[in-house]
């Protein structure tokens, strides 16, 4: 007997608070199962494609903030979602997501429930909010995605006051404006990818459709509040380790992507959580993302490598770390020479991603570090934390990461203090900006001398190639050493110091009189001076320096004068 055809769900008139709670928990499911192959959309094969976790923790503050509420008023709940997006935004795609739930907030204030009228113009208002929230817009991203919503969402009300029906019409609409991203903005079309932005918020509507649908959310149909989020993030010390694993003797922290075809996720996680606990193994048979703690590296190291290639491995001792945190020597998340600061003085807080570069900043006065960078993005709310703790009136943020700046800015603006953001995109930009900075200028002056002398630094980074792709006449194979100049790719070779004199030659080495050569975790210093002399012997002219950075995924980062 054939099967009967799916019955379609009543007409869906209005939703209130509690049904928007659900919708939300629904797109945090079904985000959470898209997550890894959003990160994977990314432009150059870097290991730092974050979208799909930015915007999924942007969700989860979003959630947390709603996940006990009995709030019945939907305008109630929306601005708690709204809040709790905003303070939880991570990443440029999750503050533009945070700010898409604002507008859609802004719009249904005070409102007990919401029909189609009112979905059509909260979309509009969410759009224009996330357009306004850009300093320059750029079409073939999530902005373009979120307006395309907002149209289709206007015209499906005027045929059918059904919210289900719009919705559908929405979802459909998102995804087709998602395929066109690589038409609208040419560096998608040559990374071979869609924009990953407008491919989440695609996801996180579909969720909602889904949800009302009946349709399963995600693999193992668990609740959001029992389901484990991966998170490609090295949180602080004081948050990270966990003294019961250290105690029972499995000490060492593993964080590890491997790549392969045809890999059984269920597998590995049955045989990686044999070998230690806190085990978290996620992905999909292409890439699986694994953290656990364990008592050997190599063991799970071992067993990665006999399905799959391995990428972004860090191995952290979790019981030095922990004797250091019991001896308040663990990596400071407040700012210890900030009690020095004397009433009018200009606070400064850097984001910097490994211990290395954190001493580098402390030595040149600044205030504060906040922990975070590639593939671990501070969020809006870390900023705020941080400025709190800070016993003066005016600061100064310094991102030191592109994908940093908007929750930074977003951060000066929920601040009650007077706080600048100094744009600076790259590491060696925020240290020539602190070098530029003079405590007796006052706020404004400081910002603009400190934005000025970023613009006087050029940027080399060196990292291994996530994937093949073929950019600006750039042909990379997935395992190459890759070189970025100012965050474009722009070399690649079989070996690190290949990639890092073609690097140089793109920099004019001949015509520098400074380079500085910060070597990650992993490269010892021993090597890093070997480079040097070598730099040395082709350019005479140049004063070469070295420093521990100790920065995860670059091997180095370079910064010319």
């Amino acid at each position: 007997m054939a099967a009967e055809p799916k019955k379609r769900p009543e007409k869906l008139l209005h939703v209130d608070g509690q049904g928007l709670k659900r919708l939300v928990e629904a797109s945090l499911l079904w985000l959470r199962y898209h997550q890894p192959n959003i990160n994977a959309l990314n432009v150059f094969p870097v290991p730092d494609g974050d979208t799909g976790t930015n915007m999924l923790l942007t969700m989860q503050g979003a959630w947390h903030e709603i996940e006990h509420s009995t709030e019945e008023n939907v305008g109630k709940v929306a601005q708690q979602v709204a809040h709790g997006a905003l303070m939880g935004a991570r990443g440029n795609s999750g503050v533009i997501l945070s700010q898409l739930w604002r507008g859609f907030a802004r719009s249904l204030d005070s409102k007990p429930n919401f029909g189609a009228i009112d979905l059509a113009h909260a979309m509009r208002e969410a759009s224009e909010t996330a357009y306004k929230g850009v300093l320059k817009p750029v079409e073939g991203t999530i902005l373009t995605v979120s307006r395309a919503v907002a149209e289709a969402s206007e015209t499906a009300r005027h045929e059918d006051d059904d919210l289900l029906f719009i919705l559908e019409r929405i979802v459909s609409a998102a995804k087709e404006t998602v395929a066109e991203t690589p038409n609208l903005l040419p560096v998608l079309k040559q990374a071979g990818v869609v924009d990953s932005g407008g491919q989440g918020l695609t996801v996180i509507l579909e969720g909602m459709l889904r949800h009302l649908h009946g349709e399963s959310l995600d693999a193992s149909h668990d609740r959001v509040s029992e389901a484990p989020i991966a998170l490609q993030e090295k949180v602080p010390a004081d948050a990270a380790l966990d003294a019961g694993d250290v105690a029972q003797g499995y000490s060492y922290d593993v964080q590890c992507l491997i790549k392969g075809h045809g890999m059984n996720v269920e597998e590995a996680r049955t045989r990686i959580s044999e070998l230690g606990l806190s085990t978290l193994v996620v992905g999909d048979a292409e890439t699986i993302k694994v953290h656990v703690h364990v008592p050997r590296p190599s063991a799970v190291l071992a067993y990665a490598e006999t399905i799959g290639r391995l990428y972004d491995v860090v191995v952290e001792d979790m019981a030095a770390q922990y004797q250091q945190y019991l001896l308040g020597r663990s990596t400071p998340t407040v700012p210890t020479p900030a009690y020095h600061l004397k009433p009018g003085n200009i606070a400064t807080l850097a984001v910097a991603p490994g211990e290395g570069l954190t001493r580098v900043f402390q030595s040149l006065g600044t205030t504060a570090i906040v922990p975070g960078g590639q593939t671990m993005n501070p969020s809006t709310q870390d900023f705020v934390k941080l400025l709190e703790t800070i016993p003066v009136d005016q600061a100064i943020l310094l991102p030191n990461n592109g994908n940093v700046v908007m929750a930074a800015r977003q951060a000066a603006e929920v601040s009650r203090k007077q706080v600048i953001v100094v744009p600076s995109k790259t590491i060696p930009q925020g240290i020539a900006a602190m070098l530029a900075f003079n405590d007796q200028r006052d706020l404004e002056a400081n910002a603009r001398a400190m934005e000025d002398a970023t613009f006087h630094v050029l940027t080399g980074e060196i990292t291994t190639a996530t994937r093949a792709i073929e950019y600006n006449g750039v042909k990379v194979a997935e395992g190459h050493i890759i070189g970025l100049l100012n965050d474009e790719l722009t070399a690649a070779n079989e070996t690190i110091e290949e990639t890092l004199f073609t690097l140089l030659e793109q920099m004019k080495a001949e015509n520098l009189e400074i380079v500085t050569l910060y070597y990650g975790n992993g490269i010892l210093l021993a090597e890093a001076e070997v480079i040097g002399v070598a730099i040395n012997t082709k350019y005479a002219n140049l004063e070469i320096e070295i420093v521990e950075g100790g920065q995860p995924h670059y091997y180095y980062i370079i910064s010319a004068e």
